[in-house]
């Protein structure tokens, strides 16, 4: 298998418009443009019957202690937990690449629809779920992709790892509003081939030079 992006290149700095958060010019933080970046592939394995699409970072700091005070960063040696940002199933095997915008060109305040979505897919819900389950004004189920928005006192540079699955199901067996980690667990005994396409992004203003 193998996948590429024209978005980025692998391995590189994530353009601010496929973030959830930007710099401002103010030297603040604000939202972003939030458009899902094109991915494409090709050899899939022999019997693939659907593909899955899921984007996590492995970088979030597991305590929120210190999390965007601007009197500190978040410590570096800091345990880290998987947050997901897109959580896509049921992608038929005929198709080839997903464009630049096409599920994703703008942030939704309480989150975008689903799970239902376009080529008989669905999407999970991602873990602003989670993160906005306690602000009135933001809660509720967010499906699809909304990217980056990490820490801007992080310490680390944070890693987006792409990772498209080549599965031997037509209809992956999970339902209603699902989460990546019940995806991972479905998937993991039908999975045929894997392939990743990754990013860093970073708020901090020490890190990005500013």
């Amino acid at each position: 298998m193998k996948i590429w992006s024209d978005s980025w290149s692998n391995g590189e700095p994530i353009p601010p418009r496929h973030a959830a958060g930007r710099l401002e010019a103010t030297g603040g933080v604000g939202f972003s443009d939030n458009v899902n970046p094109h991915l494409a592939w090709s050899d899939l394995p022999d019997g693939t019957l659907s593909l899955a699409l899921v984007c996590h970072d492995f970088d979030v700091p597991s305590s929120g202690e210190d999390v965007n005070q601007a009197d500190r960063e978040v410590p570096a040696d800091l345990p880290r937990v998987d947050f997901f940002h897109w959580v896509l199933v049921d992608l038929p095997p005929s198709l080839t690449q997903i464009a630049e915008g096409e599920f994703s060109n703008g942030f939704t305040a309480r989150g975008k629809p689903g799970p239902a979505t376009l080529h008989g897919a669905r999407h999970g819900l991602n873990d602003y779920t989670g993160w906005f389950a306690d602000n009135a004004e933001m809660a509720g189920q967010y499906f699809g992709y909304d990217g980056p928005f990490p820490p801007f006192n992080d310490s680390l540079v944070h890693h987006y790892v792409f990772t498209l699955y080549a599965l031997d199901v037509e209809r992956l067996p999970v339902e209603g509003a699902f989460t990546g980690q019940q995806v991972r667990e479905a998937m993991a005994p039908h999975v045929l081939g894997e392939v990743m396409h990754s990013g860093t992004y970073t708020l901090n203003k020490r890190l990005a030079g500013q």
